[in-house]
């Protein structure tokens, strides 16, 4: 409803209404007004939440998310440097207890917590989040019996990964040696905060990726809060220990403590201690056990060869001496060498009188005959070779006298008893003509009555030697 302008009575201009008292602000202006507001009336808070919209860390290091509950929500920032100091693991819908300072984003006109430590909201939490993994990881069969390895009597080589400082490997050290001294190596990691989770995996997978691996690894920790051993809870622990080719034991605080790397390992120890005892028999209780053994053989052996010799003695008795199994034997010999000079007699007059029959039928006839057939038969065979012998030595012989005369009609000495003469240099080599002869080269003229050797004069004719 809008009220009608006050005029002026004597001039009768309209009278303006009077202006607020207030100064003019800057968007910008008032904004950093309410941050520093907010800022001076909260300061440092602490405020119990569930964690929303958790995707890690950004790119610059710093973690952006939200916390919230049934009737409201808060932004919530984590610098870089808070962050990396973080002791406790967020993850998103975990239930937490954060500590910072409200403060106001002009860019946005929104408020929120800048938080600078952030703890679980109670063990409840983090065992709800616990139980969820274990179902996780159980569904996925890590957690499975038949993946689980048999443990080696006696393991030459044995690693552990713990703390290299903490009473935990001073304990396992000295069980090993009051059990069965063993060669043991040490893979040093940290057992608490936010990088031992991926050290105790990458110990795990170290020692399986050894040319000469251990035979065994056991997994330390000494006792703790849920939150201290929170690192073996890890998704990436446990999966290397399912995953670790050596048979592993996990031995993780006190009885009562149990984790994850505990279903996946392949025998959960309640103690480091009972893990060092499970690693080794004692060595005195083995060699008792050997000793105890060796002396149970050694009577079961002796019992054995009694036994033995008794049923020895009871077979003897039963068998027949051995005079009376030769006795038979005996007499049969002993009649037959009675019998054998007669036999032997009767079977010489035998053969004589059938030899004599036999030397009755034969005759010396048809061997003469035969004899004289091939007497006959060779004298033949001596004829026809004779006559072929002769025939061939008679062609033989008309042969050598043609080519003996062939020979003599084209033997240069026929030429040279015709008066001709065969001219040859020193090498003997018979010369064609007087064309390359030297002077002064020595010749030979051979004729029909004998040689004569010659010079070649210093100056010679044309077409002469001489």
């Amino acid at each position: 409803m809008s009220t009608m302008p006050e005029y002026d009575p004597v001039t009768g201009e309209i009278i303006e209404a009077a202006k607020p008292n207030l100064g003019e602000q800057s968007v910008t202006e008032l904004s950093h007004a309410l941050k520093r507001t907010l800022e001076d009336r909260f300061g440092h808070v602490r405020v119990r939440g569930e964690i929303s919209g958790f995707r890690g860390a950004h790119s610059s290091g710093h973690c952006y998310f939200a916390l919230k509950d049934d009737g409201a929500k808060l932004d919530a920032v984590i610098w870089r440097g808070a962050f990396n100091k973080l002791k406790s693991k967020l993850q998103e819908g975990l239930e937490v207890i954060a500590t910072g300072k409200i403060t106001s984003y002009p860019g946005k006109s929104n408020y929120q917590i800048v938080i600078e430590n952030v703890e679980p909201a109670g063990v409840g939490a983090l065992m709800a989040l616990l139980e969820e993994r274990k179902k996780k990881l159980a569904a996925e069969g890590l957690f499975d019996q038949d993946r689980k390895r048999e443990l080696p009597y006696l393991p030459n080589v044995i690693g552990i990964i713990t703390s290299p400082t903490g009473a935990v490997i001073r304990d396992i050290l000295h069980r090993l040696n009051d059990r069965f001294p063993r060669h043991v190596i040490v893979w040093p990691v940290r057992v608490q905060g936010d990088t031992a989770a991926a050290e105790v995996a990458a110990a795990i997978r170290g020692f399986n990726a050894m040319a000469k691996r251990p035979d065994l690894l056991i997994v330390a920790r000494g006792g703790g809060s849920l939150e201290d051993l929170w690192c073996f809870n890890e998704e990436i622990v446990v999966r290397a220990a399912a995953e670790s080719e050596i048979p592993l034991i996990s031995a993780i605080g006190h009885e009562t403590d149990t984790t994850l790397i505990d279903f996946a390992s392949d025998w959960r120890a309640p103690t480091p201690t009972a893990a060092a005892e499970r690693a080794v028999p004692v060595r005195v209780d083995l060699l008792a056990e050997v000793a105890s053994l060796h002396a149970r053989q050694k009577r079961t052996l002796g019992r054995i060869m009694s036994d033995a010799q008794v049923r020895l003695r009871s077979a003897a008795r039963a068998l027949p001496k051995p005079d009376e199994i030769l006795a038979m034997a005996r007499q049969r010999l002993d009649t037959a060498t009675a019998k054998l000079p007669k036999a032997l007699k009767a079977n010489v007059q035998d053969h004589a009188v059938r030899l004599a029959r036999s030397s009755g039928k034969l005759s010396t006839k048809p061997l003469t005959l035969r004899i004289a057939e091939q007497r006959r038969r060779l004298d033949e065979q001596n004829g026809r070779l004779g006559r072929g012998l002769n025939q061939l030595l008679t062609k033989r012989k008309d042969r050598l006298l043609a080519e003996t005369k062939l020979f003599g009609s084209l033997n240069y000495h026929s030429i040279l008893a015709r008066g001709f003469a065969v001219l040859r240099d020193e090498h003997q080599r018979p010369l064609r003509g007087v064309i390359g002869v030297k002077e002064l080269a020595k010749l030979e003229i051979e004729m029909a009555d004998g040689r004569l050797n010659v010079m070649v004069p210093a100056k010679k004719l044309q077409g002469s030697l001489f």
